[in-house]
């Protein structure tokens, strides 16, 4: 196959619609995790959400199954990414070249040490477009990973058809 070619695509389907009732779950879910970490950061005037948190909701939420959303590796994957950003950025300079070469080791070491979360490949431009502090690592990076997992665990199981986590 050229290369070419592949980029027309396979003749893959379009994946169905969720239901009504499952894009209600799917979006009171978001909501109330969304809400956990905003209300908190509100009432106790501490930055616990970051912009990667979005996009890890989604995958808790629509994708509770995927591999992507298992705790270990929206914790793992958020806390070591930052770390990797963090260090680029007080240790090496924060230069473009510098923020470049923290997200591909940032997405190599998600990869080998088994705990791949695609929205925590966004925390080394996050650090490095904030200009972050080494407490960034705790606060928002651990306390707020943590918090949408929990949501995540508690507001997954209540649907029937649901079992989150996969593993630990």
């Amino acid at each position: 196959m050229s290369y070419l070619t592949k980029l027309k695509g396979s003749p893959a389907s379009i994946p169905p619609r969720p239901s009504l009732k499952d894009l209600g779950f799917i979006s009171l879910g978001a909501f109330f995790a969304a809400c956990v970490i905003g209300y908190l950061a509100y009432l106790t005037n501490q930055p616990i959400i970051m912009g990667s948190f979005g996009a890890s909701i989604f995958v808790l939420f629509v994708l509770p199954e995927s591999p992507f959303a298992q705790p270990r590796n929206v914790i793992l994957g958020h806390l070591l990414t930052t770390f990797i950003g963090l260090f680029f950025y007080h240790l090496v300079g924060s230069d473009w070249w510098s923020m470049a070469l923290a997200l591909a080791i940032a997405i190599a070491a998600m990869q080998y040490l088994r705990v791949p979360h695609p929205p925590a490949g966004s925390n080394p431009f996050i650090v490095f477009l904030l200009g972050s502090k080494w407490d960034f690592l705790w606060m928002p990076t651990l306390i707020g990973s943590i918090l949408i997992v929990l949501v995540a665990l508690f507001y997954n199981n209540l649907a029937n058809d649901r079992s989150y986590p996969k593993y630990w």
